[in-house]
């Protein structure tokens, strides 16, 4: 398992932010449960409303890219870019702060550690 910081935090949201600066969205939209911190420091950074659904023209945001089922919602949508902080797969069609060529299990600053392994079996059975 891999525990990020806070500081791998505030890394990523810079490499996002300064990918997507200056391009006009109508806000930043995050998947909840891990989406929404990025979405959070994002909205802040770039000074964009905060989003509670998906709309057209916004910018969509996730924690990590395995299978691509949760962002891939994104798609529907008209004039969205998407981004994610880790991604396991090499980007195509979406920005990533970091790509990981390993199958480990992340553990996000805003997580707690104790239930890492109750979250991964959980997730691991949903796929």
């Amino acid at each position: 398992m891999r525990i990020l910081t806070w500081s791998e935090f505030d890394e990523a949201v810079y490499r996002l932010a300064s990918a997507f600066e200056g391009r006009a969205f109508n806000g930043v939209y995050g998947f909840p449960r891990g989406g929404l911190p990025l979405a959070v420091a994002l909205s802040h950074y770039l000074k964009l409303p905060l989003l509670k659904e998906l709309e057209p023209y916004c910018l969509v945001v996730d924690d990590v890219y395995e299978t691509g089922l949760t962002i891939s919602q994104a798609l529907d949508h008209k004039g969205v870019e998407c981004a994610v902080w880790i991604s396991k797969a090499p980007p195509t069609w979406f920005k990533a702060a970091e790509v990981v060529t390993t199958d480990e299990w992340l553990i996000f600053p805003w997580e707690n550690p104790s239930n890492a392994t109750t979250d991964e079996d959980a997730y691991r059975a949903s796929r």
